[in-house]
């Protein structure tokens, strides 16, 4: 050969395909004369270099010399050997060791026949030696030459089909078809195997073979799991015990020959946990036991997963009896209680399954993915089958086709939907096929990208094409799956023509009864409101509401969500931002619809200032005091007068408590964080207000400057920086009068100024109120609201008791001047750190008034064990502990003088006054128990000391806490866990 004509060769092997050109010079040179008739064929493969390689293995074994003349003279053969060298190593590597296995690709039938069920069958039936006329065929074979036998059929069938499926491109749902008979025709060659090894005993039983799933769908893949549920009846003069057995021998054998590797290879693995009980029931059930099971235990899932059941092996007229059984119970299984968690839990099942690794090249369970296609079509034939039995189908296309018919989806959807499931089906073909494994994870190898996207021909760049169609088709099934439920509820609703079906306002509530909606009727009429007319408001309502239904739906209170919307839209409906914003940020959209559905506190919050929305827009962490106190002393000297400058104060409070929720609401922000993020809020609110209320009173009693100087001390959960949402503020007033007026005046001065600031903080308006709680001042309601900082050193030194010594230890003055604070601080600080401890005497004084609070302070009729304060284990059980470690301990150790009880814990846990376990149970327990009181308020929309008892109230707060739905249950075993293993420490520490 001249350079040239190498040359030459070398860009006609690349323009081909070939990446080692170099080998694919040399397989080709071992082909002989018929290189050049087989060189465009292998171009055409989707790997041309294993293709050639496969083909020089198998033109050097023992059938070599037929085999090439034999290509050349056969093109159709040729492209159909070759397509299946170029796709398939396991399907290569059959032909190459199995001799004589290539000429099954010469049968001209293949290019134009599809072989019916009832040929795989008897092709199946004869290679183990029974006879396809038989009703119930045995298998005559020896066994282990029967299964060798079933294994070697099995594989030359699917060898002739990925023939016709690559070289002649059979439509994906033909091919899956043909693997669904295919598997039947196994099942019953497996069964008359079986039959053999059971022996006469087998004449005992009818036994029926029941496909699930794909199979039962006739959508198999090439590997896949086959699901069924097997089913039996005694046969005459047979007693039930007995029948019983020799159908679980049947059934057991049926699995183990299907699915066990032998030198033959293997088939694939017979899955049976459908049946009743799963793993844990018997392998097979006489028709009553099935319907006596589906009628009291069954879960809606199961339900779901007989929708596809099919009788495929076995007794046909029993397996026809099961599936007419069973129908009545798939169909009425919308109207079942529970049937929305039942459905939301068999989502999350789905995603549960996804390793984190493979979620983004996740073909069937990932976003998008085919799972996402099937379980739309499967609860929208379970929503609406009920009514319309022109839409109980088995299959996917036939039941898409169907509901596309009948107005449940929109005819372009319906036709998209299709085009992508052929496209992901087809997908996931090709990649089983490279090594005949089930898999369902797209390859980011490019050499593998390049194969499949050959073997789907896609072109010269066939990698980049394949990752672009099938991100495009992922994007639109998402997209599809959103919009099948939700936009024909629209049209329903509004009355509008439109892109999605036309439903009935029948078949639009029973839609979103199963969606969770509570009251359906009421939900249209939100819809209506929301989206009737022209407006561009209605119009980007229209385009908003498919997704945020969705999210509705998936919160544990889709009604009030609903219903909040539409206050808050109506609310805003004239400006220009707010449905810009959500329909251009689709992270605020999300963030509203799971607040809305899940919260009345942060629901009321947006209900009482819609501006709010635009917090949603924000990052959700709280803002630092400082910069809070900066903004709140700006707006409010801008305003003319006090009650003014206060109420733009507690706005922008109101702001914040929304920032703060929401990040604990979806942002997942830390309780301890949440807790110093209120407490600051708090800070900044009373700082701000202080300031203009010292100036207001100032005025309004002829004083140029306040007569006196003014600090707040917090006192309780403010005084820890742990306030919940639902948490008064606990404070003490302190003054000191300034040089120069009148003593008595700067008294009534700063008692005017605590008024006051109590007064504006608490006023009813469009903002929370915030009450600053002075009860747990010296005398508590029978003493003076304020009293100078030497009325104050005059009480502790004379009057004051252990229980006042103990409250002080969450004493910390953040507000008003700095100097007084500190002196207020250092005043105290002998009282409730004394240097050698509190003595014995107090220990008991201690010990006594908690009993007392335990006796006498649980609400009647309040459980024990579930309080959130003053239960088992509860937040006064922890925080009384630590207090009185302090109180014991805080004079010799400087590190445990902290007013915050996780602080407070860690400290005695370093100093040893704590075992490591003992304060790790402490420290879990009151960060649960804080979190649940948080959320408590959060779903209530007011505060609440109790673990709920109402179902919907427990699982909308377990929901809060992180819990997935239906996890209410271990939500509560948790929290009893948690407190009660604190409530031991507490005995051993507290009251020993």
């Amino acid at each position: 050969m001249s350079p040239s004509d190498r040359r030459t060769d070398r860009s006609t092997l690349l323009r081909l395909g070939f990446q080692d050109v170099d080998a694919a010079l040399a397989g080709l040179t071992t082909l002989g004369p018929y290189a050049d008739g087989l060189r465009e064929a292998l171009g055409r493969s989707a790997d041309p270099d294993a293709a050639l390689a496969a083909l020089v293995a198998l033109a050097s074994g023992p059938d070599g010399a037929a085999l090439l003349p034999a290509l050349a003279e056969d093109p159709p053969t040729a492209a159909r050997l070759l397509a299946v060298l170029g796709a398939s190593t396991a399907l290569a590597d059959h032909v190459v060791r199995v001799p004589g296995a290539w000429r099954e690709l010469a049968d001209p039938l293949l290019e134009s026949t599809r072989p019916p069920a009832f040929a795989l069958r008897a092709d199946l039936l004869r290679a183990v030696g029974a006879s396809p006329a038989e009703e119930s065929p045995v298998a005559t074979l020896a066994d282990a030459e029967a299964v060798d036998a079933l294994r070697l059929g099995y594989r030359r069938l699917v060898l002739r089909l990925a023939a016709r499926d690559l070289a002649h491109g059979l439509a994906v749902e033909d091919v899956a078809a043909e693997l669904s008979d295919l598997a039947a025709a196994t099942l019953e060659a497996a069964l008359a195997v079986a039959r053999t090894r059971v022996g006469e005993a087998a004449g005992d039983v009818r036994l029926a073979v029941v496909a699930m799933g794909k199979c039962g769908g006739r959508e198999l893949n090439y590997v896949s799991d086959v699901d069924v549920v097997f089913v039996h009846e005694p046969a005459d003069g047979v007693d039930d015990a007995a029948a019983a057995r020799t159908a679980a021998l049947l059934a057991g054998h049926l699995i183990r020959i299907c699915s066990e590797h032998t030198a033959a290879g293997t088939i694939w693995p017979v899955d049976a946990n459908l049946r009743p009980e799963g793993s844990q029931g018997p392998l097979s059930r006489t028709l009553a036991s099935h319907r006596a099971y589906y009628e009291r235990w069954a879960k809606t899932w199961e339900f779901q997963a007989l929708l596809k059941a099919r009788p495929v092996a076995g007794d046909g007229a029993l397996g026809a009896a099961y599936v007419e059984m069973a129908e009545p119970f798939v169909w009425g299984a919308v109207t079942r209680d529970g049937f929305v968690a039942d459905v939301q839990a068999m989502r999350r099942r789905v995603v549960a399954h996804i390793p984190a690794q493979e979620a983004e090249r996740q073909l069937k369970l990932g976003s998008g993915g085919l799972r996402d296609v099937e379980f739309a079509v499967q609860l929208l034939q379970l929503v609406h089958g009920r009514a319309d039995e022109a839409i109980r189908d088995r299959g996917t296309l036939p039941a898409l086709e169907h509901l596309t018919q009948r107005g449940y989806v929109g005819r372009e959807d319906g036709g998209a939907l299709q085009e992508s499931w052929r496209f992901l089906r087809r997908l996931e073909h090709r990649i089983q096929l490279q090594q005949m494994r089930r898999t369902h994870v797209v390859p980011d190898d490019p050499d593998a990208l390049r194969r499949l996207g050959r073997s789907m021909e896609l072109g010269r760049d066939a990698a980049a094409e394949l990752e672009k169609q099938w991100r495009a088709h992922r994007r639109e099934v998402r997209r599809l799956h959103e919009k099948l439920f939700y936009r024909p509820l629209l049209s329903a609703a509004s009355r509008l023509p439109g892109e999605g079906a036309v439903l009935s306002a029948e078949a639009a509530r029973a839609r979103l009864a199963a969606l969770g909606y509570a009251d359906p009727a009421a939900a249209l009429r939100h819809l209506e409101a929301l989206t009737s007319g022209v407006s561009r408001a209605a119009a980007i309502q229209r385009t908003l509401l498919p997704v945020m239904l969705e999210w509705f739906a998936d919160a544990p209170d889709p009604d009030a969500g609903l219903l909040g919307f539409r206050r808050i839209s109506e609310a805003l409906g004239t400006t220009t931002w707010y449905l810009r914003l959500l329909r251009d940020e689709g992270e605020v959209a999300e963030r509203m619809a799971r607040l809305l559905a899940t919260s009345r506190y942060a629901t009321d919050l947006l209900q009482r200032e819609p501006q709010g929305v635009r917090v949603l827009a924000e990052p959700l962490r709280p803002l630092p005091g400082e910069a809070l106190l900066a903004e709140m002393r700006s707006i409010a000297g801008r305003q003319p007068d006090a009650v003014s400058g206060v109420r733009a104060i507690r706005a922008v409070r109101r702001r914040e408590l929304l920032r703060i929720a929401a990040g604990s609401l979806v942002a997942g922000t830390d309780v301890a964080e949440v807790g110093a993020g209120l407490s600051a809020l708090t800070d900044a609110t009373v700082e701000a207000a202080l300031e203009v209320v010292m100036a207001h009173v100032a005025r309004q009693r002829g004083f140029t400057e306040p007569p006196t100087r003014m600090a707040i001390v917090a006192l309780g959960r403010y005084g820890g920086a742990e306030l919940s949402f639902g948490s008064d503020a606990d404070v003490m007033f302190v003054h000191e009068p300034v040089p120069g007026p009148d003593a008595s005046r700067a008294t009534a001065y700063a008692q005017g100024v605590a008024l006051e600031l109590r007064r504006l903080l608490a006023l009813p308006g469009s903002d929370p109120a915030l009450d600053l709680d002075a009860d747990l001042r010296p005398e508590g309601r029978q003493g003076p609201l304020v009293r100078t900082l030497e009325s104050y050193a005059a009480y502790y030194a004379s009057w004051s008791r252990t229980w006042e010594a103990q409250a002080l230890l969450r004493a910390d003055a953040v507000v008003g001047d700095p100097e007084l604070r500190e002196r207020f601080t250092a005043l105290i600080d002998p009282l409730r750190f004394p240097p050698g401890g509190i003595d014995d005497d107090a220990v008991l004084e201690v010990r006594r008034l908690k009993a007392r609070v335990d006796a006498e302070r649980l609400p009647r009729g309040a459980d024990p064990h579930t309080h959130l304060k003053l239960g088992r284990g509860g937040l006064a059980d922890i925080e009384w502990t630590v207090q009185l470690l302090q109180m014991r301990h805080a004079g010799r150790h400087p590190s445990l003088r902290t007013p915050r009880t996780l602080a407070a814990l860690q400290a005695a846990a370093d100093l040893e006054l704590l075992s490591a376990d003992d304060a790790q149970d402490l420290v879990l327990a009151w960060r649960l128990v804080s979190r649940v009181r948080d959320a408590v308020t959060l779903v209530r929309g007011r505060p609440g000391d109790a673990v709920p008892s109402d179902a919907r109230e427990r699982a909308a707060v377990a929901a809060v806490l992180g819990y997935a739905p239906g996890e209410s249950t271990a939500m509560l075993n948790d929290y009893l866990r948690a407190t009660r293993r604190a409530r031991a420490v507490v005995d051993r520490v507290f009251w020993d």
